[in-house]
């Protein structure tokens, strides 16, 4: 089913598109405040190469993935694998910074004003780039997932223009919404997210002869599972359970499963702003 290949990657686009969107509207904002609006363009040069970066990072991985031929296995399992560290560091590097991020970026911009246009071109650049790299990445992971690339494509697009209407509706206020707990719930279905990545990167490191236990089934459920029903497709589609996964698989599942979450969603440190009096 469609859903199966869409919902993972609209989660992604989603994320990773507010994520970048928030950064723009950080930089906009305060530029319009500033009275620097004749710097508006430079920003949006940055945010342009970005997104031009992101495209040609995306083809290349594609186009590598089909010259090499027989060593396509290995190769979606080790982008699977960094997939899932960029995605980790993503989901973490978030939750640390969400309270700060805003001054954060407004220090860089003053810094870079203050050394000409190029700065200014390049900050925006690096501030948007990291997004459009991973979700290249996802996309190259999460279609390995779904077997074909038109789901994932399809879901990847829808989340990056959500993400571009809620980010304008936020900028010019006529949308609220608790950012917090956006990205906390997000968080958390983004770590099922990777879990499932990992997995089928196991799988192709079975399947590229690195990893045993291809034949070695943690369980089957095929006699009662119906892969074509609209449950099978949510669970497949959110956590990449299939009927018959390895031992293998499923043991890095839940490695990665289990302590990722739990870190997660332990409370972070509160920590003070800065400038603030203690």
């Amino acid at each position: 089913m469609l859903v199966n290949a869409i919902l993972p990657s609209y989660l992604i686009g989603l994320r990773e598109g507010l994520e970048g969107v928030l950064v723009v509207s950080i930089l906009v904002a305060y530029l319009v405040k500033a009275g620097r609006r004749d710097k508006l363009p430079l920003i949006w040069a940055g945010v342009g190469a970005a997104v031009v970066l992101s495209v040609v990072a995306g083809a290349s991985l594609e186009y590598a993935k089909i010259a090499l031929g027989s060593d396509r296995e290995l190769f979606e399992a080790v982008t699977s694998v960094v997939a899932v560290g960029f995605v980790t560091w993503m989901i973490f590097w978030m939750r640390r910074t969400a309270r700060s991020i805003k001054g954060e970026l407004h220090a860089r911009l003053d810094e870079a004003l203050k050394l000409g246009t190029f700065a200014v071109v390049t900050m925006a650049f690096l501030s948007v780039a990291r997004e459009g790299l991973e979700t290249a990445l996802f996309f190259i992971a999460a279609a390995r997932g779904a077997g074909d690339e038109a789901g994932p494509l399809t879901g990847i697009i829808a989340g990056l223009l959500t993400s571009v209407v809620l980010g304008f509706l936020l900028y010019r206020a006529a949308v609220r919404i608790n950012l917090g707990r956006f990205f906390q719930w997000t968080g958390v279905l983004l770590v099922f997210v990777a879990a499932g990545i990992l997995k089928y990167g196991m799988h192709d490191f079975q399947e590229a002869g690195v990893l045993g236990g291809l034949n070695d089934h943690a369980f089957d459920l095929s006699g009662w599972y119906d892969p074509a029903s609209w449950y099978a497709a949510l669970i497949e589609g959110l956590f990449n359970l299939t009927a018959q996964p390895t031992v293998v698989e499923m043991a890095a599942w839940a490695a990665y499963l289990v302590p990722v979450l739990a870190y997660f969603c332990w409370p972070a440190p509160r920590t003070t702003p800065q400038g603030a009096s203690s």
